[in-house]
Parts: C-alpha cells; sequence; structure tokens
C-alpha cells in the first residue's frame, strides 16, 4: 500500500506555519497590483484579489479531509456487499491489461466479481484471459469476458454492468490501472453514510518516472486531487471523480443508464467525460467524496502529442459538464457555487494576464514580475500535499525535487493548459474521443516490440467463469 500516514502529520504541521505565511506574501503582492496604474486601482485588482483569496481558502479546506472509517458493525455491512469491477478495454497493451487484473486479485478486499468488456480492440487478448479466468475462480471471483463492437466506453461499461445484475457497488477502473492492496477496501469505507453516491480514489501516475512530461503531470494531477477535490469532498460535493479508479452506487448507473449511454451536446452524442458526467448523477442523488487513503496507478502519456489530445479532450468535457452544472445542480449546493467560482477564476485570470501584457505596456516587466511571485508562490503552497504521498521506497529528496518544479507546473498550467482550456471551450461541439486509435503506452519495450506481432480479434460469445 502507498505509505501516506507517517507523513501526514508532519507535512500537516508544515503547512500550517507555511500557508499564513504564503498566503499573506501572496495578497499583498496581489495588492501590489494597484502601484502599477497612475490612474489608481484597475478595477480587476479587487477581483483578482478575491480570486487569490478563494484559492488561499480552497487550500486551507483541504486539509480538514480526513480518511473515512465504518464501524465494525458497518464494516460487516460493507463486507456483504456485492462489488463489481467494471472494466471496458480498448487497443490497450495486453501487458498493462494483465498487471491490473492481477492487481485485483491481491485485494485485501476481494471484488465479488469482474465484468471486462472489449470494445472492438485490434489486440489479441486471448493469453491474458486465458490466464485470468482460472486465477479469478481460483480465488471466488466471478469473471464475464465480453466482446463487442466497437461502441464506445460508456456502452462498453454499461454492457458490463448488465452482467452483474447482483451489485450493490460498481467500481470503475481503466484498462491500464493497477490499484494498491488496499484500494477496494479503503474505497468502500465512506458507503457507510447512506447518504454517500460515490467515491474517488486518488490517481498517481505508474510511470512517472518516465521522463519529465509524466513527472510534471504527476506533480499537478495528484496535487489538484488533494487541494481542490479534497476541498470538495469535505463538503460532499466531489464534482469530478478520476476514471480511472471511482466507485458508485450500483442504483447510480441503472436508473440512469438510458442519459448516461444517450448524452448529446448542441444534438451531437458525447463519447468522453464520462467520469464526469456519473459524478454529476451521482451528485444529483446525495455526497460524492474522496477516501485519501484509496490508491490507484494509471499509465499517463509520454510524449507531448498524447498529453495535448488527451488535455485537449479533458477541456472540452470540462466546458460541457460545466453548462450540465449550472443547469442541473441545486443552487443551494457548494457543488453549483464551485462551479461558478471556476468560471470567475478563469475569467479573471485571462483578464488579468491581457491587461498586464496589452494595456499596461510601460509596466509590463513589473505587472509580469507580480503575476510570476503569485504563480509561484500559490504553486509551493498547493503542492504541499503531494509530500504526504510518497509511493514504494521513492526517496525524500526525490520527491522534495519534483515539488521544487512547482513554478513550472504553474508556468504551464498558466500557459498551455490555460490555451487549452479556452480551445476547449471553443470547440466543445467536437465530441469525438481523440485518443485512441491505436496502442500508445506500452508497459515496456518488449510490448511495443511485441505490437506489430498481434493480430484482430474477431467477435467472440460472452462467457463467464463461475467460482
Amino acid at each position: 500500500m502507498t505509505d501516506v500516514s507517517a507523513r501526514h502529520r508532519r507535512v500537516l504541521v508544515a503547512a500550517t506555519v507555511t500557508i499564513p505565511l504564503l498566503g499573506y506574501f501572496v495578497l499583498r503582492r496581489v495588492e501590489a497590483f494597484t502601484f502599477l496604474s497612475e490612474g489608481g486601482r484597475p478595477p480587476f485588482v479587487v477581483l483578482y484579489t478575491l480570486t487569490c483569496a478563494w484559492l488561499l481558502w480552497q487550500t486551507l479546506l483541504a486539509y480538514g479531509e480526513r480518511p473515512h472509517r465504518a464501524s465494525p458493525e458497518e464494516q460487516r455491512l460493507l463486507d456483504a456487499a456485492h462489488v463489481a469491477v467494471l472494466i471496458p478495454v480498448y487497443n490497450e497493451d495486453a501487458a498493462l491489461l494483465r498487471r491490473s487484473l492481477a492487481s485485483l486479485l491481491q485485494q485485501t478486499r476481494l471484488p465479488d466479481s469482474v465484468s471486462i468488456t472489449d470494445d472492438g480492440s485490434s489486440v489479441d487478448y486471448t493469453a491474458v484471459r486465458d490466464w485470468f479466468e482460472p486465477a479469478a475462480a481460483a480465488a471466488g471471483v466471478l469473471v464475464t469476458w465480453q466482446r463487442t463492437e466497437n461502441l464506445g466506453k460508456r456502452h462498453a461499461q454499461l454492457t458490463a454492468a448488465t452482467a452483474c445484475p447482483d451489485a450493490d457497488y460498481f467500481v470503475t477502473i481503466d484498462s491500464d490501472v493497477e490499484l494498491d492492496p488496499h484500494a477496494l477496501d479503503e474505497l468502500h469505507q465512506p458507503f457507510k453514510d447512506r447518504n454517500v453516491q460515490s467515491v474517488a480514489a486518488v490517481v498517481l501516475s505508474t510511470n512517472v518516472h518516465a521522463n519529465w512530461l509524466t513527472r510534471l503531470f504527476d506533480l499537478y494531477a495528484v496535487t489538484w486531487q488533494l487541494t481542490e477535490r479534497s476541498a470538495q469532498s469535505l463538503l460532499g460535493a466531489v464534482v469530478v471523480n478520476t476514471g480511472s479508479c471511482a466507485s458508485y452506487r450500483a442504483a447510480v448507473l441503472r436508473d440512469h443508464a438510458d442519459a448516461y449511454r444517450d448524452e448529446t451536446f448542441m444534438g451531437r452524442p458525447v463519447t468522453f467525460s464520462d467520469d464526469s458526467l456519473l459524478t454529476l448523477l451521482a451528485k444529483l442523488r446525495g455526497r460524492t467524496v474522496q477516501q485519501p487513503t484509496a490508491f490507484a496507478h494509471a499509465t499517463m502519456p509520454q510524449n507531448l502529442s498524447h498529453h495535448i489530445r488527451q488535455q485537449v479532450r479533458w477541456m472540452r468535457g470540462s466546458a460541457i459538464r460545466s453548462f450540465w452544472r449550472i443547469r442541473y445542480l441545486p443552487v443551494s449546493g457548494y457543488a453549483f457555487w464551485h462551479q461558478v467560482c471556476n468560471w470567475f477564476i478563469t475569467l479573471t485570470t485571462t483578464a488579468a494576464l491581457v491587461w498586464f501584457l496589452f494595456l499596461q505596456p510601460a509596466n509590463r516587466t513589473a505587472s509580469l514580475t507580480v503575476v510570476l511571485l503569485v504563480a509561484i508562490a500559490f504553486g509551493y503552497l498547493r503542492c504541499l500535499r503531494y509530500l504526504t504521498i510518497r509511493p514504494g521506497n521513492e526517496p525524500l529528496r526525490v520527491r522534495l525535487l519534483v515539488v521544487a518544479c512547482a513554478p513550472l507546473m504553474a508556468l504551464w498550467s498558466l500557459t498551455v493548459l490555460r490555451v487549452l482550456r479556452w480551445y476547449g471551450l471553443a470547440t466543445c461541439a467536437r465530441t469525438d474521443w481523440l485518443t485512441r486509435g491505436k496502442v500508445e503506452v506500452y508497459a515496456d519495450a518488449t510490448s511495443a516490440a511485441a505490437a506489430s506481432d498481434m493480430r484482430p480479434m474477431a467477435a467472440a460469445t460472452p462467457r463467464r467463469t463461475a467460482p
């Protein structure tokens, strides 16, 4: 299991001392904007100060998140529940899929069933299937393995869910995800509260050591989960579960199967952003939370092209989902106002950059210096919780070096990701998947070399293996 608890207290103490100091510094720097114009206080300065205050409050709120724990009686009910893992597979590296399935059989709380749907892949998974089915049967896990024509991830998930009519909880994982041994046990602890409808896991990068891009993205993704999503979780208002690993009460998917499968935007079917739609459906039924001690490891893009395509897809999905949240979430709830604040932040930060670059040319250097100082301060502030998680035996100095790259992460977010966010909003009517027409990430060099020998699969009849 990923070691997190032993380091949590030390980081919490450091954060308690550091956050007020950094917060004071940030607000003082923002206030310094007032001296950049001879005409007095620029109109956006107050708004930008409020933006910084919102981010600071959100970061502080995140430190209130604690793992959910069931009582002995509640744990007996959780143990008796049927947990079904749904895995859609499409052009995944066979070695990565095997690792993912092997991690399911190493759980301290085994799943009751695993339902796999091959969504018309061009990869031959016969060897993986022949290994997994008897191994799962020996462990007492029911397996359903089906192959369909390529109809998309949502259709594949629903096909997998149909094969598990007795499930109380559906765990959705991607086909490249490896779970920590305690992941399923930890993931279901919050369901002791009957009002909790979904639980998100914390997703780390399996290939984090591959290159600078995977390192930087791991810092970005984990920081977001342990700050923004942790703050949402404390209030039972998580708005996006990571598709790599999350659990839902079965009724969330069963009762809304048609809406989930047939979602359209501007008259076009939406084929991505499945995780955020499921989270929205769950939020409309009750509380949505994160379990900060449930860990999953996902393989992230290792080249810039794959990373950009993934981000464009995520940004388009985020744009579509933001409209749905404003339309359907109750105005009295935190999730609604969180979305409003996110729109506010996007607009004010963009307006600030425009003002710096084009409306104050005489003070451009001073303006850019201030905005960079603010970005760096917030980057370090939000990355502190990244130190609470150290996978395996990774030395602390390596983790510290990654956190030292926080300014690069902030710069990447302010420039490249900001541009992609606006591009995603402008092109959100394009609802095609963008990835993946072929295997793009491999477990190792051997897998990559073997890819050229993989033959197309023919349609197979669904087969169930009973324990």
